[in-house]
């Protein structure tokens, strides 16, 4: 592993993007939710992920050209069609149109159907949290782990974000169904690391800490058992209601994953209490948090977030923690192009 300044990773991503056709302040957007998701730790989905991002965007299965569309309205709730546009880009205007339904009615919500993976749904609550609001937000997945009781494929993954606005750092959960993400478990096999936990079965339905074996038997452990499998369902369902889109056992017909459904919803909390009283009981909690004893007295108990702000706080002293390999392959990409 590597150290690289977040700027020249940022302008790589960049370079990259412009060599394949895609320019502009939306190429800008996606070049830098790249850069931050590796700045914050994500490394599933920052370094790892674009080849694959660029590849979607070369064969055209990706149309950078897309611009997401309103369809229909609600009150507080509006229904958007992606367009088969870039799922970053859809991703950070509909929780922004969230944000300023939530402006007007104190809470905003907007269905999106026809988009692409959003790549980090953390980025998306935390934009609603930079601007005072708290955010959630959800996707829908292709069929990627079995529900509970069963060794058939039918459920996704289907990660969802819940960021809350704090001064000294937001609280943001940001987790998939399963207990490890299939970028997780991508990750520690590049790295040839183990889980710390299983994470999911072998090809002979035993339990295993070893990501390859995972990804082979394509059964991954929803988190919680049962509960998990449950909540994949519903997110589901949620998602294919609120936006009128697709459901997983729809997109599962298909030979990849595109044109998935996702919720944002965002919460006028200033609003509900104002500035001063949200910082007085989001503070009270952390700080009863913080008192908990942890089992290593070497390591303290965090709260949700807390360790992505300070790989975030190393990333921005030091330079952003990459893989070589993966470096090296980002400095050669597209190079005639840009020529």
């Amino acid at each position: 592993m590597v150290r690289v300044p977040f700027q020249t990773l940022y302008n790589e991503f960049y370079r990259v993007l412009v060599a394949v056709g895609f320019t502009g302040e939306r190429a800008k957007l996606c070049a830098k939710l790249f850069a931050e998701n590796q700045r914050d730790g994500v490394y599933s989905h920052g370094l790892n992920r674009f080849p694959g991002f660029v590849a979607g965007l070369q064969s055209k299965q990706i149309d950078f050209n897309a611009k997401p569309e309103k369809i229909e309205s609600f009150g507080a709730l509006e229904r958007w069609d992606g367009k088969m546009g870039v799922g970053l880009v859809n991703a950070h205007i509909c929780m922004q149109r969230a944000t300023e339904l939530a402006e007007t009615h104190s809470i905003g919500c907007v269905g999106l159907s026809n988009t692409n993976h959003w790549m980090r749904g953390g980025a998306y609550a935390l934009q609603a949290a930079e601007a005072g609001y708290i955010g959630i937000c959800w996707t829908n997945t292709t069929k990627l782990m079995p529900p509970w009781g069963s060794a058939e494929k039918k459920i996704g993954n289907n990660p969802m974000a819940i960021a809350v606005p704090r001064e000294e750092g937001h609280i943001l959960l940001d987790m998939a169904m399963s207990q490890y993400s299939n970028g997780k478990l991508e990750v520690l096999k590049l790295q040839d690391k183990q889980l710390p936990l299983p994470g999911g079965y072998d090809t002979k339905g035993n339990l295993t800490v070893e990501p390859a074996e995972i990804l082979d038997s394509q059964r991954a452990l929803p988190i919680g058992y049962w509960k998990g499998s449950g909540l994949a369902l519903v997110l589901d369902t949620m998602a294919a209601v609120i936006s009128g889109g697709q459901a997983t056992h729809q997109i599962g017909k298909q030979k990849s994953e595109y044109a998935v459904s996702q919720v944002y919803i965002a919460i006028n909390a200033t609003g509900i209490m104002g500035q001063a009283v949200l910082s007085e009981t989001v503070e009270a909690i952390i700080n009863d948090f913080h008192t908990t004893v942890p089992l290593d007295e070497n390591e303290k108990v965090r709260y949700p977030g807390e360790g992505m702000l300070r790989t975030r706080q190393e990333s921005l002293e030091k330079g952003v923690l990459v893989d070589e390999a993966q470096w090296q392959a980002l400095l050669e990409m597209n190079k005639d192009e840009t020529l």
